[in-house]
């Protein structure tokens, strides 16, 4: 498949009529640096094994989901921002899907989800390279899928709110061009959160930031209160209600709970 549009945009772009994951190939392949540079992207619309975070699956249909991974070696920051990348490509995948969805609710839900009326539409993961030395964020976003092929009820797709009539090309240069303008501001800002930017966006756009909370912990360990920011780590900060104390959250299960 020919890709154009969002070719222009990468350093080098690959699409694969079938990959297990978009993810690992990127991962195997990413040693070879000369070969994948920063910024070079593998897609497909059909993948037959793709992983959530917490190794839970990411199948789809041939031809019914997007899955994007891509492989980014910052120059200008190091390991300890890229933390920010995946709340990065979450911001990115909203913002791309409000221009397809503008009379929905489309929020991200930290750490790694896109919310259509509060039903997920997309996921990110992002792994680091074993040198330390850059990531691969990946990315799925429910395309053509009727409610019975989605994996959990709360799920949704573009075709379930009525939007079919586009190509791969169109749907996937939003997300990569949303993408590219928050990466280039976040390297030029030396990956600074505040100057960049990126954290007055990644705010903005997240329906868990103001909302009352429950986290779920490694280890099944649970924690309720009012999701109030986002730390210079990306970390999500929730307040207890009863003394107001605050815990800074890297990972875990949100669960968005009534007032």
């Amino acid at each position: 498949m020919q890709l154009p549009v969002s070719s222009s945009l990468c350093s080098s772009l690959l699409y694969l009529e079938s990959a297990d994951s978009t993810n690992s190939f990127l991962m195997a392949e990413a040693s070879d640096k000369s070969a994948w540079p920063d910024f070079s992207v593998v897609v497909t619309d059909n993948q037959t094994a793709g992983r959530g975070r917490s190794g839970r699956e990411w199948v789809s249909a041939p031809g019914a989901g997007l899955a994007v991974s891509i492989l980014l070696r910052p120059r200008r920051f190091g390991l300890e921002r890229f933390s920010w990348l995946p709340l990065l490509a979450g911001a990115s995948m909203t913002q791309a899907v409000r221009t397809l969805l503008p009379a929905a609710d489309v929020l991200a839900k930290w750490p790694n989800d896109v919310l259509v009326n509060g039903e997920k539409i997309a996921g990110i993961l992002s792994e680091l390279l074993p040198d330390g030395s850059g990531v691969v964020v990946g990315a799925g976003l429910n395309l053509l899928q009727t409610k019975d092929q989605l994996p959990i009820d709360a799920a949704t797709s573009l075709a379930l709110h009525g939007v079919t009539g586009f190509s791969l090309d169109d749907v996937l240069v939003r997300y990569l061009a949303a993408f590219k303008n928050l990466y280039q501001d976040f390297e030029e800002a030396n990956g600074d959160p505040e100057s960049s930017g990126l954290r007055a966006l990644a705010t903005e756009l997240s329906g868990t930031i103001g909302s009352h909370v429950r986290a779920i912990l490694p280890g099944d360990i649970e924690l309720t209160g009012d999701a109030v920011a986002l730390d210079d780590s990306g970390r999500l900060l929730i307040a207890k209600r009863e003394d107001a104390s605050l815990t800074a959250l890297a990972a875990g299960d949100i669960i968005h709970l009534r007032q």
